[in-house]
């Protein structure tokens, strides 16, 4: 008799919008044993898993998902380990219905099965559990990570497993990369993260803290004095992109990394117990459309804006960030402007904002990406009278490692020029993340860390044993 599915996904127990829109408290509150036992029933269990070729880590999901619903969450956390080290993490932010779920066969016909929110069941029943660390021997070898984002917390994770001996320079003072600064703490926790860091550091992972390469040391002195014998780059994009409009030197205009650092990983919503402050007017705006502009949105509602305004210069349908992201700012009343353009920024004698200036758009022929191109009305011109706005349009990487390393190769926009196993220009250095690719997905970023890990130990082991 043919397995019945149930057409759609449990849902996901959440804050209620109305609540959460004023705290900083996690908004999905995540699976019951129950419902994530009922969700794993939904599995088809295929012959052919094309969800695992949707993984950029390549979890085992079939074989997961089959220990959750045998209620076995120890061993479904040893499978999802096997090859990645951040399930708690990675279940509450990748973007799922792009990746494993789009593969789906369940989904064919129905909603696909809820890999992302069983991801997030088992990372968060192992999360405070004392986990067994298997590792080899150690091998002599010395690797720096520069950089303790998703790509350099994976790359460390595989290299530490092989026994080699890992040390992470972090230039901020708390590890965790874009998963500290950039990821608001109604989204990830930052327990989460840190727990998940606490493994890393008891498999013998060493992080340093503050510890800015191409300041304290660059990569050439990492080799010729500290004896790394390879080095791993994952710095990511954490300079912000701006447009260049007149009159962005007013008081009140944010980058999205500017506000989003400052509330999530200086707790400025605590201020002043904590020490950083933030302004936040009454009216925001906050110019993009991605998962960036989404978490400045929510998070300007938080700290006590009345209204919050997306300006987005194409259509609902071209905007790019997570659908569920996008319904969770409507619900908590972040408004959006669809088909707008800025094109100035308003300010007073005192240099503080008090407008943006906008134009309304219409959709042309599609450009180079495959949208179609948004073209200015003319005469279309309102003003929006905000108090703060947040540029939220993209980001890319710092230039320090790259200016004090010459032959390191760079592509025009500044990345690092890597190959499909992460081997840059450099002899011994790789790289991998947003600092290759330009700013995409935890997920991805966390594949790259794991290819470079790879091609690393490859590089390692074809020069035989370390000699002291």
């Amino acid at each position: 008799m043919a397995k019945q599915i149930i057409p759609k996904k449990h849902p996901m127990p959440h804050q209620d919008p109305q609540v959460r829109a004023k705290n900083f408290d996690e908004v999905a509150l995540g699976y019951t044993e129950e419902l994530a036992v009922a969700e794993a029933e939904r599995c088809l269990n295929c012959k052919k898993p094309f969800c695992k070729q949707g993984c950029p880590v390549s979890v085992d999901i079939p074989e997961f998902i089959a220990l959750v619903k045998e209620r076995k969450f120890d061993e479904a956390a040893k499978v999802i380990k096997r090859t990645n080290a951040l399930p708690a993490v990675c279940g509450r932010v990748c973007p799922q219905e792009h990746q494993c779920e789009k593969f789906c066969v369940v989904g064919k016909k129905n909603e696909p099965v809820g890999i992302g929110r069983l991801e997030r069941f088992v990372g968060d029943y192992i999360v405070n559990k004392e986990e067994e660390i298997e590792k080899a021997e150690p091998t002599g070898y010395k690797v720096a990570i520069v950089g303790s984002g998703p790509a350099g917390l994976a790359c460390a994770a595989d290299l530490a497993r092989w026994g080699h001996s890992v040390t992470i320079f972090e230039a901020l003072h708390t590890p965790g990369g874009v998963l500290m600064y950039g990821i608001p703490e109604f989204r990830l926790p930052k327990r989460i993260v840190q727990k998940e860091i606490e493994n890393l550091k008891k498999m013998g992972v060493e992080i340093e803290t503050n510890a800015i390469v191409g300041q304290i040391a660059s990569l050439d002195e990492l080799f010729e004095e500290e004896g790394y014998d390879a080095v791993f780059l994952g710095t990511g994009a954490g300079t912000p992109y701006f447009m260049n409009l007149p009159g962005e030197n007013f008081n009140g205009v944010y980058s999205a990394n500017e506000f989003l650092t400052r509330s999530n990983l200086m707790k400025a919503y605590c201020f002043p117990e904590c020490d950083t402050p933030i302004k936040v007017g009454k009216k925001v705006a906050v110019l993009g459309g991605g998962n960036v502009a989404m978490d400045a949105a929510r998070t300007a509602l938080r700290l006590g804006a009345e209204e919050v305004y997306i300006v987005y210069r194409r259509s609902r349908a071209e905007l790019p960030a997570r659908l569920e992201e996008i319904e969770h700012a409507e619900e908590e009343g972040v408004k959006f402007l669809f088909l707008t353009n800025p094109t100035r920024y308003i300010g007073n004698e005192e240099g503080w904002l008090t407008g943006l200036e906008c134009i309304k758009m219409e959709l042309g022929e599609p450009d180079a990406s495959g949208r179609r191109k948004p073209v200015a009305i003319p005469g279309s011109e309102f003003v929006l009278p905000v108090d703060v706005t947040i540029v939220a349009i993209g980001q890319g990487p710092n230039p320090l490692i790259t200016k004090t390393t010459p032959d390191l190769e760079t592509n025009k926009r500044g990345n690092i020029v890597a190959d499909d196993f992460g081997k840059t220009s450099k002899e011994g250095v790789y790289a991998g993340g947003d600092v290759v690719t330009g700013a995409a997905t935890v997920i991805k970023a966390m594949g790259a860390g794991r290819v470079a890990a790879q091609s690393i130990h490859d590089y390692l082991m074809a020069k035989g044993p370390k000699k002291n």
